[in-house]
């Protein structure tokens, strides 16, 4: 495989909105294009016949069945609330 261009990169960044500096994205470079050639090595095996896995191993999921059940109290919910405001619950901006 070509190793990446600092072009690449550059896409790359922009398109999951990460600032990188110069010695970043060279270091970003060398290691996508590692990870992209590993990708590359995996595409080339011979999977024929082999049956698709969700785990490597016979494990089985251990999550319990998701019943419905009816919904709590909106004051038992809204007393462990750190601030609230009449029957809503706040919380801190995400975005500013």
């Amino acid at each position: 495989m070509d190793p990446l261009t600092p072009e690449d990169v550059s896409h790359i960044a922009r398109l999951a909105y990460i600032k990188l500096s110069g010695s970043e994205a060279e270091k970003m470079r060398v290691q996508l294009t590692n990870i992209l050639s590993q990708f590359q090595a995996l595409a080339s095996v011979d999977t024929e016949g082999v049956e698709p896995t969700g785990h490597t191993t016979d494990v089985h999921s251990i999550m319990r069945i998701d019943e419905p059940h009816p919904p709590l109290e909106r004051e038992d919910v809204l007393q462990n609330a750190p601030d609230r405001d009449g029957e809503f619950m706040r919380v801190r901006p995400v975005l500013e």
